[in-house]
């Protein structure tokens, strides 16, 4: 959505107790990516474009859910 800038939570996942999530924080000129585990930040990255920050984002998920993390919901 064009001017949309409220950071927003892509995915939330689980495995046992503990949670994960990322979020997207829209900006200019950088798209920043986090990751929280349990609450607590984990990372922050930023990238250029908006395609590049949801392919990461993605490509961390991709890494839980093969190390057992599964859709929280």
């Amino acid at each position: 959505m064009a001017g949309y800038d409220e950071p927003t939570v892509i995915w939330r996942l689980k495995r046992g107790r503990s949670v994960a999530h990322a979020t997207i924080l829209p900006g200019s000129p950088h798209i920043t990516v986090t990751w929280f585990f349990d609450g607590t930040m984990d990372r922050a990255e930023n990238y250029d474009t908006m395609e590049l920050a949801m392919a990461r984002a993605e490509h961390i998920r991709g890494i839980l859910e093969r190390d057992g993390w599964a859709p929280a919901g």
